[in-house]
């Protein structure tokens, strides 16, 4: 691969918001996109010793379907149903540990940055050890891809937004960061600050928009990224 090439696989892996997560239960009606996720998730993994982290993907589980007690909130397109989550996290293992004893702390670090690190609601963690290693690989920093810009707004809606502690910045990855449907239906795009939990922020934000959009009939959030 070109130098070239692989800073466009850079841009696209950067700009491409994967699945769109469900956060909290359904009565939150919030959603993370599964970049967003995956940064909190592969920190956490990164920091357990003797891991070099790989691939990773969250979704449904495979024997779960939509929350069946769920109120009708729309779901964002793309969007998964609410319902149980699991992690598919591959990771190369360094000599010197017990491959049980790495595997479990990488579980149980991962289901706790699913919760308290983001709030997604995490049932089940699978892992694949891809490697041995006799030591950590050399590290290739690249420049990383431009990031986005939040697009300037004056809407009412989104200014109330803002103005809640943890938002880092409206988006406008699905569409105008507020997005109203003729059936009275709001949702909000949003960056939220690196180190806040994306579920309490969208809570915050989700109250605000219910307080500054009048008449609407639902209000969801989408958090897009972390900043």
């Amino acid at each position: 691969m070109t130098t070239a090439e692989g800073w466009t696989a850079a841009v696209r892996a950067r700009l491409a918001p994967g699945r769109l997560l469900p956060l909290g239960t359904a009565e939150d009606g919030a959603w993370i996109t599964e970049r967003a996720a995956r940064e909190v998730l592969g920190r956490a993994a990164a920091a357990v010793r003797g891991v070099v982290p790989g691939a990773l993907r969250v979704g449904p589980l495979p024997e779960s379907g939509p929350d069946a007690a769920a109120p009708p909130l729309p779901v964002p397109p793309g969007g998964l149903p609410y319902g149980p989550l699991g992690i598919t996290a591959e990771f190369g293992a360094l000599l010197g540990r017990s491959l049980p004893e790495l595997a479990e702390e990488v579980r149980t670090t991962l289901l706790g940055a699913a919760e308290d690190g983001i709030g997604l609601p995490v049932a089940d963690v699978e892992l694949r050890v891809t490697e041995l290693l006799d030591a950590a690989p050399p590290s290739d920093p690249a420049a990383p891809p431009p990031g986005r810009t939040s697009p300037a707004t004056d809407d009412p809606v989104a200014l109330a937004v803002l103005r809640v502690v943890g938002v880092a910045g409206v988006t406008d990855v699905l569409g105008p960061p507020v997005h109203r449907s003729p059936g009275g239906h709001v949702r909000v795009e949003l960056a939220v600050t690196s180190g806040r939990r994306p579920l309490d922020v969208a809570r915050a934000a989700r109250s605000a928009v219910t307080a500054a959009a009048s008449g609407a009939t639902a209000v969801t959030v989408l958090v897009t990224e972390l900043r």
